[in-house]
């Protein structure tokens, strides 16, 4: 145990982040956070999990905020100290937790960014010169699903009722996220439709794919949308406030809280009830009122 060094226990975390179904976006952040902090550690001679105090820990979140490193981006990054220090306690390599008490700076949360009537007619209507990104579009503002749950999507995942009357997405369980079932609208079918139409041959039967067949990754989503976002003259949004506006859009049009969050696979209610307060002031005038898609 003596002899396990923070750089190993660091690759050893990182594993079982991975045989616990955790996305390669949050693997490669934990990653990134735990390199920079055990580099600190490092400098300050403290390669062993043993050496590490809270102090320690306190002094590099204090060198984090000369850096002018956002308080937001810290306390991220003292969430990846906290769970990595909870696994060396969990497998015993500490007998203490310096991470425990390690607190997180104060800042503003900001609200939820919803996207006006006029912006998301305009982001639709610049993306229907690409028929994929159309599709990708209507998916993620008609459906609400996570853009890693999007690019994940499979030919198979677009099922049928029973009936014959309804689409829906079959939204594997991945991570913490469990299974769900999200139905498609005639908007967001059509859409999708129309690319299946067109889409390349691919290896797989993964929906999104690029020019090559190849499966299409979240960043490249994430540029095409910004792209299309600057293109509609859409200043300071970003792509989950698609999925935002599905969710302020379907609460505003009195679909229930718990209907609302289970269709976004949130793990908890009181994550979609943030989004009432922000209806509320809609309501009251304070910001623009909603409009239904």
């Amino acid at each position: 145990m003596a002899a396990s060094s923070l750089n190993q226990l660091h690759s050893d975390f990182i594993e079982d982040l991975k045989s616990k179904g955790r996305s390669q976006s949050t693997i490669i952040a934990y990653g990134k956070d735990l390199e920079q902090v055990i580099e600190f550690l490092g400098n300050k001679s403290k390669t062993a999990p043993t050496e590490v105090a809270l102090e320690d820990l306190e002094e590099f979140k204090a060198d984090l905020g000369k850096q002018d490193y956002t308080p937001k981006s810290i306390s991220r990054k003292i969430n990846s100290i906290r769970t990595f220090f909870k696994y060396l306690y969990g497998q015993n390599m500490i007998s203490e937790n310096p991470a425990e008490k390690l607190s997180h700076p104060k800042f503003e949360t900001k609200p939820p960014r919803v996207l006006t009537e006029m912006e998301y007619r305009a982001l639709r209507d610049v993306s229907r010169t690409d028929v994929r990104l159309y599709s990708i579009v209507e998916l993620l503002l008609q459906t609400g699903i996570r853009i890693g749950e999007l690019t994940r999507l499979k030919i198979d995942d677009v099922k049928t009722t029973k009936d014959g009357k309804l689409k829906y997405l079959d939204i594997e369980a991945f991570g913490s996220h469990p299974e769900r079932k999200v139905p498609l609208n005639q908007s967001a079918n059509k859409a999708l439709d129309e690319y299946l139409k067109v889409r390349p041959k691919a290896n797989d039967n993964t929906i999104f794919v690029t020019k090559t067949g190849n499966p299409l990754l979240v960043r490249n989503i994430r540029t095409s949308i910004d792209r299309a976002f600057e293109k509609a003259g859409i200043k300071n949004a970003k792509v989950n406030d698609l999925r935002n506006t599905f969710i302020a859009h379907h609460l505003a049009n009195g679909v229930s809280l718990v209907t609302v969050s289970k269709l976004v696979g949130h793990k908890r209610l009181s994550t979609t009830e943030k989004y009432l307060d922000l209806i509320k002031k809609e309501e009251n005038g304070t910001q623009q009122k909603l409009e239904a898609l």
